[in-house]
């Protein structure tokens, strides 16, 4: 008994897997599910930032007790924000990510630096809302921050509240600035 190894097609069938593969790598294209995504356009919109902070009891007790700071609850803020634009599109949202470095208490004396790690998401319309951590003498504590941009033709001016939550107690910031398109 003899068995074959080899699967003989005749003239006729092996005329017609050809053509049918002839015919699939000529027709073929991606599929619509298979489609690359469009790039995404990064940009810069880093700019200075200066507002007010209310702190609450606890926190200027914290600072009392640990740093032997007397200081009123309410104090003047400036700095610069570090934002970068990583994903936009035409008519969605767009993701941000962004670093805010503060310096606080200057009118009464004192230099209370703040540092924040963002990353949120901003409308076409510019409302804007971001999550991250927060280093500042009191500790680390997790910051929240919203906002709206308006614009006036190349120029953005953002205005934000961002609410601190931490052992020690709540801040709560009000801070606005102005950026350009880079």
């Amino acid at each position: 008994m003899q068995v074959r190894n080899r699967m003989t097609l005749t003239i006729p069938a092996r005329r017609r897997v050809l053509g049918a593969v002839f015919l699939t790598l000529t027709c073929c294209t991606a599929a619509f599910s298979q489609t690359t995504a469009p790039l995404a356009k990064a940009a810069s919109l880093s700019g200075p930032r200066m507002g007010v902070t209310f702190l609450s009891d606890g926190i200027v007790g914290k600072l009392k007790d640990d740093a032997s700071l007397n200081i009123s609850p309410v104090v003047t803020q400036f700095g610069w924000q570090f934002e970068k634009q990583f994903y936009s599109t035409e008519n969605g949202p767009t993701a941000v990510t962004e670093w805010v470095v503060l310096v606080g208490g200057l009118e009464q004396g004192v230099v209370l630096p703040s540092v924040s790690w963002l990353v949120g998401m901003r409308t076409m319309k510019g409302a804007e809302f971001g999550i991250g951590p927060n280093l500042t003498p009191v500790g680390a504590a997790l910051a929240i921050a919203a906002g709206m941009t308006f614009r006036a033709g190349g120029l953005n001016v953002p205005v934000n509240v961002a609410v601190v939550p931490s052992k020690s107690g709540v801040r709560v910031s009000l801070l606005a600035g102005f950026n350009t398109r880079r």
